[in-house]
């Protein structure tokens, strides 16, 4: 399995507002999909993709990106096994984020309200409050 590799990069917009949960251990979790367009030779759409973070990413994402917003995500693919109410076996697939950037212009983001302003927008030339996030901290 040393030669495989599980990466993701994505640059899309929120469908909705991160719903943040803590986890038993205390650990923040946070959970929201992004819009990714495609383009084809005779046609065009839009993929959603669901993204979770964890920790410290996890409380950024849910403290500064709000629907409409357009980031960058960067993590590994996970498909995991769930129960739902009825007891049968259900599958979600899912991004694992370990790396955002925030882009688009401060204020960008449609009819969404707009964030205090001290949020951090992380663009090109980059922010230096919060330009991107791993897990476990800032690099």
């Amino acid at each position: 399995m040393a030669n495989d590799l599980n990466s993701c990069q994505f640059i899309g917009r929120l469908g909705r507002d991160p719903e943040q949960k803590s986890l038993p251990s205390g650990d923040l979790v946070t959970n929201f999909s992004i819009a990714v367009g495609w383009k084809g030779k005779d046609k065009e759409g839009a993929e959603w993709v669901n993204i979770v973070a964890f920790g410290k990413l996890a409380e950024i994402i849910g403290k500064y990106c709000q629907k409409g917003q357009q980031i960058y995500i960067e993590g590994s693919m996970r498909t995991r096994k769930w129960q739902d109410k009825e007891g049968a076996d259900r599958y979600s697939t899912e991004v694992v984020a370990n790396k955002m950037q925030m882009l688009g212009a401060k204020g960008e983001s449609s009819s969404a309200p707009s964030r205090p302003s001290s949020a951090p927008q992380a663009g090109i030339p980059f922010d230096d409050d919060i330009p991107f996030m791993r897990l476990g901290g800032p690099w």
